[in-house]
């Protein structure tokens, strides 16, 4: 898309809150944005003269083309903003994600819900309590709330049904006093619930409310004389006391809160967020940012409140910040529609940016962390910087490289006598393989067997991709093979100006290694580390290649195989497969079992098809022997 059309573009924003999008030449989403107003929002971008940070300048030059979404209000704007961001994850969106994957604390969504850890979150209403960084905390807090509460712990989905035709038995849980035996109706659906209802306010850390709950009912059954169940309820208590002793008061006025600080140095941060219920902190996480460079501190902080939010099963009522959030009226909005009040009352959350006093104290805590978490971010980069594995900088030495290969992209083809042909390329970084970067590659352009113009499209398919998306370039490029298809690698790189980017050659027959505009291959000892990781990354790409072909061959030999049969459709084929699992299958069944699973016509087709196919065979074997006899 040309200036003029981008301007005709511009004059038809609409002044309503919306999301923004922008695209490259390529079309990939490279920025989405929320406003109140589109028109005011992205006119900013293209004013003349308005000044901008070096990233937003950058981006401003890779728009081709944009579009929007208009939307009824801010927070649809800022939820849909959310959505989109992480579905398509544009290049110049501040991207957050967790240092791990924690585990949480799951209730399921059912009539007799289940509580158990997880690392996997599924959005089917089920709630989730977390994340904890601490396994044995997670472990020990499991085990408090089962000796606390008799959760059943099966996995069989229980409802009213299930419960009245008794498909499930009562198990050694209830004999032992751990459960109270849902699954054959001795205990409610409600009185269940109720007590699922304390466990969630236990994992909330309200330990106060628990303990009320349990105070008042050992004074109901001292009252009823039901001494045994009131001495099991005071053991509870007390358990619940001593898990209250474990954790640290901070606040005194028992209010709950969320407190989040950042760091950040550079193009990355790092945000932290307290956990304070009933004056405890109950839990911490961490998270990291990327691509903030030129971003304001009020700007990081409402990306982190909107994902860390999008996800939590509940909000307080204050919120501790070191500096208003960017649009704070919006977030308020959102949160206190998306969290409702339990009470039916209209909710209120509030941003609070404290100066002095002990939330001020906790703030800077918060902050420590956060600039402790950042720290140790740089420090294992500089560790995987400079302390590359020996092997690669041994590679960097022999090959006379100016800079440390730590990124390698190997390319190699897999043909069978000129078929299917197919690529590969697969990629090492500081020595090890990044399998989440391998790519595979159908040659479209290149009939028969040709593999310097098979590597030629293929390198190019990747590189023009690479270019268009300003994807980080490797260190070093590797073809499997000799001379040849080294100089057809150079040429690609050559026309798509990427001619700085080393690249070499390594050749099966001798293992030598050869570089552009020399003649001879490199004097590289055999017995060298580097040559060591060179066959390991160039037979990473040959196994990786001769997989997809042997797929690719194996659905081609299906086609040609059974389908090729004359009465024989894709129908019939797949009830053969189902039943007899392969061709091989299908060729050694009996004519009773083909009869019974396709009928008599069909049965003596295929086995007349590979009746004739065999002696075919014997007849071309029996020529050949001839023929050499001769």
């Amino acid at each position: 898309m040309d200036k003029t059309q981008i301007e005709n573009k511009l004059k038809n924003l609409p002044v309503s809150p919306g999301v923004y999008i922008y695209k490259d030449a390529a079309g990939n989403i490279i920025y989405v944005g929320k406003a109140k107003s589109l028109r005011n929002r992205v006119h900013q971008y293209f004013q003349e003269g308005r000044p901008h940070d070096p990233k937003t300048a950058v981006l401003v030059s890779k728009i081709a083309d944009l579009d929007w979404v208009i939307t009824d209000s801010e927070v649809e704007a800022l939820i849909l903003e959310n959505n989109l961001i992480k579905q398509h994850h544009p290049r110049y969106n501040v991207m957050l994600r967790d240092d791990k994957s924690y585990p949480y604390i799951r209730v399921t969504k059912e009539p007799f819900p289940r509580v158990f850890p997880t690392r996997k979150i599924i959005r089917d209403g089920s709630k989730y309590f977390g994340p904890y960084t601490d396994a044995k905390y997670i472990r020990y807090l499991l085990k408090t709330l089962r000796q606390l509460f008799p959760i059943r712990s099966c996995n069989f989905y229980l409802d009213d049904e299930v419960v009245e035709k008794k498909k499930v038995k009562l198990c050694l849980d209830y004999h032992i006093r751990k459960c109270d035996g849902p699954c054959e109706g001795l205990v409610s659906q409600q009185d269940y619930n109720a007590m699922i209802a304390q466990v969630e306010k236990f994992l909330n850390g309200r330990t106060r409310e628990v303990v009320e709950a349990f105070e008042a009912q050992m004074e109901v059954y001292a009252e009823q004389m039901k001494f045994e169940e009131a001495a099991r309820t005071r053991d509870r208590l007390h358990l619940v006391q001593e898990y209250e002793e474990r954790q640290k008061m901070v606040m005194a006025d028992f209010v709950d809160r969320d407190i989040f600080s950042e760091a950040h140095e550079k193009d990355d941060a790092c945000a932290v967020v307290f956990k304070v219920r009933d004056g405890k902190v109950i839990g911490k996480q961490h998270y990291y940012l990327t691509g903030v460079e030129g971003k304001s501190q009020s700007e990081l902080l409402e990306t982190v409140l909107q994902r860390y939010y999008d996800l939590a099963d509940s909000a307080p009522d204050e919120i501790l910040v070191p500096c208003e959030p960017e649009d704070t009226e919006t977030l308020q909005k959102w949160l206190e529609e998306k969290y409702p009040s339990e009470d039916g009352r209209k909710r209120q959350v509030q941003f609070v940016v404290p100066k002095i006093g002990d939330k001020a104290k906790l703030l800077h805590l918060c902050e420590t962390n956060a600039k402790y978490f950042l720290d140790e971010l740089k420090l294992q980069r500089m560790k995987r910087a400079t302390v590359a594995p020996r092997m690669v900088l041994s590679l960097q030495r022999d090959l006379r490289l100016e800079n440390t290969p730590l990124k390698i992209e190997c390319f190699d083809i897999s043909h069978f006598q000129g078929s299917e042909t197919v690529a590969s390329m697969v990629v090492f970084e500081n020595g090890k393989p990044k399998k989440s970067e391998y790519r595979k590659y159908k040659i479209k352009t290149v009939e028969g067997v040709d593999d310097f113009a098979s590597m030629k499209e293929v390198l190019r398919r990747r590189y023009t991709r690479a270019i268009a998306e300003d994807q980080d370039m490797p260190d070093l490029i590797m073809v499997d093979g000799g001379k040849g298809q080294l100089s057809s690698a150079v040429e690609v790189l050559n026309d798509l100006k990427l001619e700085d980017i080393p690249v070499i050659g390594l050749a099966k027959r001798l293992e030598e290694v050869f570089i552009p505009q020399m003649s001879d291959a490199l004097g590289i000892p055999k017995t060298s580390s580097s040559i060591h990781l060179l066959q390991r990354v160039r037979d990473e790409a040959h196994r990786f290649a001769i997989t997809f072909h042997r797929h690719l061959r194996d659905a081609r030999t299906l086609h040609t195989e059974l389908l090729d049969i004359p009465g024989i459709g894709p129908k019939t084929v797949k009830m053969l497969i189902d039943k007899f699992e392969s061709v091989r299958g299908v060729k050694e069944a009996s004519m009773e079992s083909l009869e019974e699973a396709v009928g008599k016509p069909k049965a003596a087709a295929i086995k007349n098809y590979f009746a004739n196919t065999a002696l075919g065979v014997v007849k071309e074997q029996t020529a050949e022997l001839v023929e050499e006899i001769e």
